[in-house]
C-alpha cells in the first residue's frame, strides 16, 4: 500500500514541477477549434450517410 501512496505523491509532484501546461486562453481557443471541426465532420458524415441511404432505398426499390 505504501508503494501506491508513494507513486501517487510522485505523480502529483511531477505534474506540478515538470509538466508545461498550455495557457488557459490557448486551451479555450483550441477547444473551440476542436468543437467546430467535430460539428462540421459530423454534419459531413450525416450528409454522406443520408445520400447513401437514399441511394440504397432507390436501388432496392428498382429491383423489387
Amino acid at each position: 500500500m505504501a508503494g501506491v501512496i508513494t507513486y501517487v505523491k510522485e505523480s502529483f509532484e511531477e505534474l506540478k514541477n515538470n509538466v508545461t501546461w498550455t495557457p488557459w486562453s490557448e486551451a479555450q481557443r483550441l477547444t473551440v477549434v476542436v468543437a467546430v471541426f467535430s460539428i462540421l465532420f459530423s454534419l459531413a458524415i450525416w450528409g454522406i450517410d443520408t445520400v447513401f441511404s437514399r441511394f440504397i432505398k432507390a436501388y432496392f426499390g428498382l429491383i423489387n
